[in-house]
């Protein structure tokens, strides 16, 4: 059904309402029960993966694109400068879907099911690493996710946009506990292995990997907290180049050390 807009107040759009004030997405998403996807790649990759649409917000030279994934939502035709103004910047890629969430899984169902090779996040709250990290994660062949309680939304709109929509193609639940988190991994048969920048830990190549293996990355920056650090299985790093780490290159950006990681955890997962 379309409906064409021409006033950026009008109510009908507030799904769409300043998508870069993080605070306030934050508090309307979470209140509404809702995500934005943007562009038609990844509308189409949230529909392909059972979202449902809420409406649309998109221009006339767009409608064509979309036609055969919109089915009978709600579509709202705007010009350039009515979209701009109600997202708060100039959307290029022609369209923004406003999708239903759907509920997420359980820690216990993911971590009891066929899943051999984890991600787990402590406390990244940059949604561009995290959306980075689900697109190598999906990439690499990576079973799950398992995300602390402060971890950043994957389905925030940065997130979902640097991820390309693979935030739709891999499982990831939150956890309830942060502080027995681990010690329900390791009850569910998982081997931990917490990365560190630390060159004296056991490079992650040379370890013998179990049946289930459960990767831990830590926020840029901090890394991983002593607690998680401490109740890993084993500390496991990334060798750097001598020659790099005598120039004062020291660590990887968390999301460049958890493609290299996942590369490595794949090693003996049959893939």
């Amino acid at each position: 059904m379309l409906e064409y807009v021409t006033d950026p107040d009008d109510p009908r759009l507030s799904d769409y309402t300043r998508l870069r004030d993080v605070e306030l997405r934050k508090s309307l998403e979470a209140e509404r029960g809702l995500f934005l996807a943007e562009g038609e790649k990844v509308i189409r990759r949230a529909v392909g993966a059972g979202y449902p649409i809420r409406s649309v917000l998109t221009t006339r030279r767009w409608l064509a694109a979309l036609e055969d994934v919109l089915g009978d939502a709600t579509v709202y035709v705007a010009g350039d400068e009515v979209m701009s103004r109600v997202a708060g910047f100039p959307v290029h890629r022609g369209a923004l879907a406003s999708m239903e969430r759907l509920p997420l899984p359980t820690m216990e169902s993911l971590v009891k099911g066929p899943a051999r090779r984890l991600l787990v996040l402590e406390d990244l709250v940059d949604h561009a690493n995290v959306g980075a990290i689900f697109r190598s994660a999906a990439a690499l062949g990576v079973d799950a996710i398992i995300l602390s309680p402060r971890c950043a939304d994957p389905l925030y709109r940065r997130a979902v946009k640097v991820a390309m929509g693979a935030v739709f193609s891999i499982p990831y639940a939150r956890m309830d506990d942060w502080f027995t988190g681990l010690e329900r991994l390791r009850a569910a048969g998982y081997q931990s292995l917490a990365l560190t920048p630390d060159q004296g830990a056991a490079p992650i190549d040379t370890v013998v990997l179990r049946e289930r293996v459960a990767l831990l990355l830590g926020a840029e920056g901090d890394g991983l907290s002593s607690h998680w650090l401490h109740e890993a299985d084993q500390a496991v790093c990334i060798p750097m180049s001598p020659v790099a780490m005598e120039a004062g290159v020291d660590s990887l950006n968390v999301v460049a050390a958890a493609a290299i990681a996942c590369h490595g955890l794949m090693r003996s997962a049959g893939a």
